[in-house]
């Protein structure tokens, strides 16, 4: 059974009844200080940095497109997505492409990070709910599927899908197919 359907039988079978579990493999990544994964299904390669083309009143997150191998692909700072500060490149800092389906509909598009730092097996038993912040926080938390524990490391499991919404990534995708 090849990864992706052992990962979705995990997500079927596993866990009480409605519940799904989180258990698979992970592609580790650091923005700032905190450390963040994807589920490695959705990534489709991971690229040096390279020259990345503004895009004209574009939204600020929208760092601009880069020509990967004939295609213009967007590329999004993940750091300015989530209010930080936008991402300094470094000889670390790389562009995750990641594949993303929204509406019937297949959103390639680069990710901007700081480091990845491994694809990560994650036990259910490793992972806690997303945190319940309350009235503590008035933001949308809905992107963090749950938090994984990895010896005494915190990792937030991103869902990359509920990152961007469906008119951000058809304003981002618009944006680069104007540059074509």
């Amino acid at each position: 059974m090849n990864e992706l359907n052992q990962m979705e039988v995990t997500r079927q079978t596993s866990g009480g009844e409605g519940e799904l579990s989180l258990a698979g493999k992970y592609i580790t990544f650091k923005l700032a200080d905190e450390e963040y994964a994807f589920e490695i299904l959705k990534v489709r390669e991971i690229i040096g940095m390279m020259d990345v083309t503004r895009v004209p009143q574009a939204d600020p997150a929208v760092r601009g497109v880069i020509n990967l191998r004939g295609k213009v692909n967007p590329v999004v700072d993940l750091r300015l997505k989530f209010q930080m500060s936008e991402t300094v490149p470094t000889d670390q800092t790389v562009i995750v492409i990641v594949q993303l389906h929204s509406q019937k509909q297949v959103y390639t598009m680069g990710v901007l990070v700081d480091e990845v730092q491994e694809v990560l097996n994650v036990d259910a038993e490793d992972i806690e709910p997303r945190p319940n912040l309350g009235d503590f926080s008035s933001a949308n938390l809905d992107y963090i599927m749950g938090v994984a524990k990895v010896g005494k490391r915190v990792i937030f499991l991103l869902d990359i899908e509920k990152i961007f919404n469906t008119n951000e990534l058809i304003l981002t995708r618009d944006a680069a197919s104007n540059c074509n």
